[in-house]
């Protein structure tokens, strides 16, 4: 009985050796595949993870300076964070930041070239959404509406429907074109939420240009 049991198991082991000869060589790659994809896959979490700590802190110190109201240091410290974290939801919140203290500040040229930075990185799709719109708003100022109108005739995500609308209207009006803006006016309250406080802005233009309130 133990000899019958001895040469079933040494059958079983020359069974698997032989598998192993034919298969093991293409399992060993699999493993190290499977295994490798798994750690450059932690290792990508990782570095990610570290990315947006450093980047989270260089963002304070950004807006440190921003808001001391120190335009020229405040473009330096954001080039810097561009450079060294030009994906980052940090980076695009800190560009928002500064160029709208740029606008302010009456340095249209930075608020552009900043408001640029933002819809390139793409890192949020609605941070360079809402960049694009700003931008479109400084082109309108400046009364290049060619240039404002490539932008807000670019795909934007549902949400900022309002926010486009608004934008054209503007752009329209400043070109003395008041029916077609009155009708982008309404068109953007139908697309702004009720207790939007921006809906209000827009119903204020509306009183403005005599036409009332929207119902």
């Amino acid at each position: 009985m133990a000899n019958h049991l001895d040469l079933e198991e040494q059958e079983q082991l020359d069974q698997l050796k032989h598998f192993w000869k034919q298969y093991g060589n293409a399992i060993s790659w699999v493993l190290i595949i499977v295994f490798g994809a798994f750690a450059a896959w932690n290792g990508y979490q990782w570095w990610n993870k570290r990315q947006a700590e450093q980047a989270s802190a260089m963002y304070e110190e950004v807006d440190r300076v921003i808001s001391a109201g120190d335009t020229v240091a405040a473009e330096r410290a954001f080039a810097d964070m561009k450079q060294r974290f030009p994906s980052t939801v940090y980076t695009q919140q800190a560009g928002l930041n500064l160029a709208k203290v740029a606008y302010l500040s009456g340095k249209a040229d930075i608020a552009q070239a900043t408001l640029s930075a933002v819809v390139e990185s793409g890192a949020d799709e609605g941070l360079s959404n809402l960049a694009r719109v700003r931008q479109a708003g400084l082109f309108i100022e400046l009364k290049n509406y060619d240039a404002a109108a490539k932008l807000l005739d670019g795909k934007f995500s549902a949400e900022f429907a309002g926010l486009v609308s608004d934008k054209k209207a503007d752009a329209l009006l400043a070109q003395s074109k008041k029916e077609e803006a009155v009708a982008l006016y309404k068109d953007a309250i139908k697309q702004l939420p009720e207790r939007d406080q921006y809906r209000r802005l827009v119903e204020v233009k509306l009183t403005a240009l005599g036409a009332g309130e929207s119902k």
